[in-house]
């Protein structure tokens, strides 16, 4: 894989979503769904500020692009962005179920399988191609699954519906090419807001008083999720979701290391193996396919 512009920003998106971990801590007294209607609101309303303040000429720009687009274009663009809103907020929904009335184990997992789903619907959906070295790598990426899953079938087989959701969502996104991405992103977040205000009144507790807890929302809102989902679909205009999907796995490597180093949980070897061969897999599918082409 070509080392340019699209591979490091969405490995740089990856690396920051591993520290998620880091922001959320502070708010393990808050209820999971609250810190997600806030997380989806709060970003909502700063893409919608910086869009109508910063950036209304690229807007301007975008909105007479659109109408240069013919009818078939036009609706494949609506259909790929009102779509992966409806995919992301799925998903973000799914993971915090899984969280609260499922398992951590099962949310974790999801992560972990998440990029072998992206790879399979990549080749079959959008004909992306693998060599030799990068079947080899998602076969490594199988049997780590396998090593940390056993025992588990039925925090695996939630973990597969959030994955196939995200997987989704980065297949139609690929598609979704020719458009701003800021202002795909800042679509995408109105619909996910759409989908969770009616729930808020029923299932958010009291609102936060607490200042950590906004200084705490404000990481999460600007690092944790605009930088990182902007960044991951800017790299899906020069890159296939296959490599995207791959490079995911640099996320569950550093909450494993988190884990390990900073948290001092708690690791069987079964895990030290399985997080070698996902940390080897990265290297087999970037570098080989690099030397051979």
């Amino acid at each position: 894989m070509p080392l340019n512009k699209y591979f490091f920003y969405a490995l740089f998106s990856f690396i920051i979503w591993g520290f998620f971990s880091l922001a959320l801590k502070p708010l393990h007294n808050y209820p999971s769904i609250d810190i997600l209607f806030y997380r989806v609101f709060f970003s909502t309303i700063l893409l919608l500020l910086l869009n109508i303040t910063l950036r209304k000429d690229i807007v301007k720009n975008s909105w007479n692009t659109f109408l240069t687009f013919s009818k078939k274009e036009k609706k494949q663009f609506l259909t790929l962005t009102i779509g992966g809103g409806f995919l992301l907020v799925l998903n973000w929904f799914l993971f915090m179920y899984a969280v609260n009335h499922v398992s951590l184990q099962s949310a974790s997992f999801a992560y972990l399988i998440c990029p072998i789903i992206t790879t399979v619907l990549a080749f079959f959906l959008l004909k992306e191609r693998l060599n030799q070295w990068q079947w080899i790598a998602v076969l490594l990426c199988i049997i780590s699954c396998i090593l940390l899953a056993y025992g588990h079938v039925q925090d695996l087989i939630y973990s597969l519906i959030i994955a196939t959701s995200f997987a989704l969502y980065l297949i139609s996104q690929r598609k979704n090419g020719n458009f701003d991405k800021f202002i795909i992103l800042t679509i995408q977040l109105v619909i996910a807001s759409f989908v969770l205000f009616p729930f808020f009144p029923k299932y958010a507790g009291p609102i936060p008083t607490a200042s950590l807890f906004y200084n705490m929302m404000a990481l999460i809102v600007i690092l944790f999720t605009i930088i990182p989902l902007y960044l991951n679909l800017y790299a899906l205009k020069g890159m296939n979701s296959s490599a995207v999907g791959i490079l995911m796995y640099t996320n569950p490597l550093i909450h494993f290391i988190l884990a390990l180093f900073y948290f001092k949980e708690n690791v069987q070897i079964t895990q030290l193996i399985a997080y070698g061969l996902i940390a080897l897999s990265i290297v087999v599918f970037n570098i080989k396919k690099k030397t051979t082409s």
